[in-house]
């Protein structure tokens, strides 16, 4: 048996994105306090650079390397210039808020990082091994800076809760990837699919492993009934992992759960279609109504992002090229809402000071009334109103499910919408309709100013013209 080097052109990516952030690492450790910027500058090149490897060497037809682990297509590059662009949002919206809060460090872009590249390798997973080497990656990337704040005890407790049920949602995973390595003897996805196309849909063994893997990919998307940590670590963490955690990752587990489910079990797609639909349901249902219970406008965002995820899982459950698409386009422009709306709770956070509170957004409308209309786009998006892209997110998926019969799906997602649009509506209602209580001025730095501009019009812009969009994710799906 020979071994052959494989080809590490298609990781490149990858391969920039680790240097960098060991490198950032060691330089981090030799930069005055008052020099701390430089790091932030480095992270920010880091993603540049991979960003221009990635969209630079786009493939014509996908490439598949180290003993069939990683592939690289269109789809995987497309994702991850997205969480390039959401990571990037990311740390540039943080700044201020971190330096306020004397976290400023080396360490809050060095973790991240190692999130990004955990990301990157749940989108190029080729086989069950690599699915979990990136899930893992990225999950104790995310337990770490949940817990960032040391000296924060609800970020500690969110934190431990995080990492303990984590952990059981790992362990279940790896259960059901032992299960599908029993039955087909075969790790690589592609493998997988051809032996399950010819293997007895009734093995027990199958049966369970199918239950246990759908179960680990619901808890890493925060679906219901696996979404109990979601709300408490959302509102525990500092703002600024919160928005960290509430982007690129919901990403990068579409992308992992198209691997898995719509690649590697593709033949089994009857069995698994039915428990994508009681997550989606439950998803949808508990997410928009325990929502509306909400005063803090983290947590009621951790039930926004739940019930999100059930319009994904109506996508991808539809089985077809077109609920794909549907449900990749979702993803992303949920992940550049979601960017838009904490990233206003950061623009009116000040030291000392979190704007976290549905009452703290009270008669934005003056004191910056383009702000306040930003918010409204954004918010208006999330629910699903014309002519912003939330509404033409949600109509991609809802004609994906009409158009493989389960119109009864589309119908009851429609009604939770309908419910989920009061308490988007409440937030306009406060910033437009009462009276002002903080009327000290917005102090953000003019770039944080302009990129949350460019975000909340970004989401205005892609509902009035979708196609282009919708195209690379069509595109990238074929």
């Amino acid at each position: 048996m020979s071994f052959q080097i494989p080809a590490f052109a298609p990781a490149l990516p990858e391969i920039i994105v680790m240097t960098m952030a060991c490198a950032i690492l060691v330089i981090d450790l030799y930069i005055a306090e008052e020099r701390r910027g430089l790091t932030y500058l480095l992270t920010q090149l880091t993603l540049v650079i991979a960003a221009l490897a990635t969209l630079g060497g786009m493939p014509v037809e996908p490439q598949v390397t180290f003993s069939g682990s990683f592939i690289r297509d269109t789809m995987g590059d497309l994702l991850k210039a997205f969480i390039y662009l959401m990571a990037a949002g990311v740390f540039l919206y943080s700044r201020d808020y971190l330096r306020a809060r004397k976290l400023f460090t080396g360490e809050f872009h060095v973790t991240g990082l190692f999130g990004v590249l955990g990301m990157m390798v749940m989108v190029s997973a080729h086989s069950l091994l690599t699915v979990y080497l990136g899930l893992e990656l990225l999950s104790l990337a995310l337990y770490a800076m949940v817990a960032y704040d040391r000296d924060s005890l609800q970020a500690t407790e969110a934190a431990m809760k995080y990492f303990v049920l984590g952990a059981l949602a790992s362990g279940l995973l790896l259960y059901g990837m032992s299960m599908l390595y029993g039955v087909t003897g075969t790790l690589d996805l592609a493998l997988l699919a051809e032996r399950l196309a010819d293997s007895d849909r009734g093995d027990p063994v199958l049966v369970f492993g199918i239950a246990f893997i759908v179960a680990g990919l619901a808890f890493k998307l925060g679906a219901v009934p696996f979404h109990m940590y979601l709300p408490d670590v959302y509102h525990g963490a500092p703002t600024a992992v919160t928005v960290y955690i509430g982007t690129a990752p919901k990403i990068a587990a579409f992308a992992l759960t198209m691997r898995v489910l719509a690649e590697g079990l593709a033949p089994l797609h009857a069995d698994w279609q039915q428990m994508l639909v009681v997550l989606a349901v439950l998803s949808l249902a508990l997410g928009n109504v325990v929502a509306i219970a909400q005063t803090n406008l983290k947590r009621m965002f951790a039930y926004s992002t739940i019930s999100h995820v059930g319009f994904i899982l109506l996508g991808i459950l539809s089985g077809t090229a077109d609920g794909y698409a549907g449900a990749m386009f979702y993803a992303i422009t949920y992940a550049l809402m979601a960017l838009g709306g904490f990233g206003m709770i950061l623009l009116l956070t000040r030291e000392g000071f979190e704007a976290d509170n549905l009452d703290d957004f009270r008669g934005l409308n003056e004191r910056s009334p383009w702000f306040a209309f930003m918010m409204l786009l954004l918010i208006f998006s999330m629910a699903g109103v014309p002519p912003t892209v939330g509404f033409y997110a949600k109509l991609a998926v809802l004609q994906a499910v009409v158009q493989v019969d389960m119109v009864w799906l589309a119908i009851v997602a429609v009604l939770f919408s309908v419910v989920g649009a009061f308490y988007y509506l409440r937030i306009i209602k406060l910033m437009y309709f009462d009276e002002v209580e903080d009327r000290n001025p917005l102090t953000a730095a003019p770039d944080l100013r302009l990129a949350l501009s460019v975000n909340g019009l970004a989401v205005l812009l892609l509902g009035l013209f979708p196609g282009g969009l919708m195209a690379l994710c069509i595109g990238a799906l074929t």
